[in-house]
């Protein structure tokens, strides 16, 4: 007979590297054992103890049948809530629908409300998946390229505004806050471009899913509660697998404001595009309704981390250029001042043995730029940084203890 030792879950700097190696999921299983992974952005930390309760309840009372949601799941109620209780934005829960993650819920919305050729605005850089599902849909992607200050990252709102008239775009693509800047967009911000939208009669897709990520002051404005216009053109999008650390459960949010856009979805043959597992919506209840205290750790965590990179970049990689990021758990990093001669992602791997994202995925004018996931334990990110700042040319040191 063999006997399971089960190893108590670790915590946010607790994480054993056997552990996270014995992991089948994609960030640490492709990369190899010699290599460490802050590429894709799934974060190391387990997730919180009532999701998994809540799973481990569901499967030990066989609950796996078909759901009993004649009327949608209880998500909808849900969401509507967070989004009164956590912004002040009253969204109404018959306008939301369930989908199994973010990438499908803007194919389905670009499906039903764009056609081949049609344009589409969108921040540069931005989530591969975006930038391809664009490409792959054959609609004309209009790049708004995000500018790089000294006071940091921030959307153009003027070529936003001529691209937009120029091009004749029918949709713009708003991910705020952004992937990967870490930009939160202000009021202010959010304001001009509801008035673009108005201009231009723009449909706004509205990637919210890092929205619970943003570290203070920031504070993220749902753009769909700006005002009655904003609500009427805007589809948002999110889920609760970024902030939970909940990729794999395949569940997500999106929220329709245009009436012809909602009746068109609700047109379609109920299983077209698939339903969302019951486990998944499961997973999200837990974390939405029991998940607070975690997630309240969880951002003293990242919000160390993010103060960390930004350190020993400024100290020992002082020609690149880094802004601390207002959210997320991704420093966009530009590398194009040391003059490497070869793609960043390439020479960190081989030189450094950290395997980061970045480059021309996130879209023109992104070669030279690395994408680093700092959601991991004090001990990892160490590592991970000696890797980083050996690999790009500088002696590693560790802090003083």
């Amino acid at each position: 007979m063999t006997t399971t030792v089960t190893r108590p879950m670790p915590g946010f700097d607790d994480l054993d590297r056997d552990w996270l190696r014995a992991r089948r999921s994609v960030k640490w299983h492709r990369p190899g054992p010699q290599v460490l992974p802050a590429w894709v952005a799934d974060m190391d930390f387990p997730v919180p103890a009532a999701v998994t309760a809540a799973l481990r309840d569901a499967v030990d009372r066989r609950d796996l049948g078909y759901p009993d949601w004649p009327d949608g799941s209880p998500l909808r109620t849900a969401f509507a809530r967070r989004m009164a209780d956590r912004y002040g934005w009253a969204a109404p829960a018959d306008r939301v629908r369930e989908q199994t993650d973010l990438i499908q819920c803007l194919q389905l919305v670009l499906h039903l409300a764009t056609g081949p050729g049609d344009a589409v605005a969108v921040q540069t850089p931005n989530y591969p998946p975006f930038l391809a599902t664009l490409a792959t849909m054959g609609r004309r992607t209009v790049p708004i390229p995000m500018r790089d200050t000294d006071a940091g990252w921030h959307m153009d709102l003027a070529a936003l505004d001529a691209a937009v008239a120029r091009e004749h775009c029918k949709v713009l693509v708003l991910v705020n806050p952004h992937n990967p800047t870490g930009r939160v967009l202000t009021r202010g911000e959010l304001e001009e471009i509801a008035a673009i939208a108005r201009r231009n009669d723009l449909l706004v897709i509205s990637d919210e899913i890092h929205a619970e990520l943003a570290h203070a002051p920031h504070r993220h404005i749902p753009f769909a509660g700006l005002s009655p216009d904003a609500a009427s053109r805007t589809v948002t999008l999110t889920s609760a697998t970024k902030a939970f650390n909940l990729a794999a459960i395949r569940c997500a949010i999106t929220h329709y404001g245009p009436d012809r856009l909602l009746a068109l979805r609700d047109a379609q043959p109920p299983d077209l595009y698939g339903t969302v597992s019951p486990l998944g919506v499961v997973a999200t209840l837990a974390a939405w309704n029991d998940g607070d205290a975690w997630q309240r750790e969880l951002l003293t965590v990242l919000d160390r981390n993010r103060r960390r990179v930004h350190e020993v970049l400024q100290a020992q990689l002082p020609q690149v250029r880094h802004h601390l990021p207002e959210a997320t758990y991704l420093a966009w990093i530009d590398t194009r001042p040391l003059g490497l001669g070869e793609p960043p992602v390439e020479r960190v791997l081989r030189a450094g043995d950290v395997l980061l994202d970045g480059g021309s995925p996130f879209g023109p004018d992104a070669d030279g730029f690395l994408r680093l996931n700092f959601a991991t334990s004090q001990a990892v990110l160490e590592d991970i940084l000696n890797g980083l700042t050996k690999a790009l040319g500088r002696t590693p040191t560790r802090p003083v203890a």
